[in-house]
């Protein structure tokens, strides 16, 4: 991927990181079992944590 792919990946899923984060919170909230979308945080995470180190690497 070049910088102007790994931006774009990094902004999409840090939308889709925020959104994921509000509905756990209202499952938490209502009692619901949220770990799913915990687990899907944590990748999401990870994914964004690899995404800043390769643009870090292009600089």
């Amino acid at each position: 991927m070049n910088k102007h792919d790994l931006e774009a990946r990094l902004a999409e899923l840090k939308m889709t990181y925020s959104s994921v984060s509000a509905d756990a919170d209202k499952l938490s909230a209502s009692g619901a079992g949220a770990s799913h979308m915990e687990k899907q945080l944590e990748q999401m995470e990870k994914e964004i944590k690899t995404l800043r180190q390769q643009l870090r690497s292009l600089e």
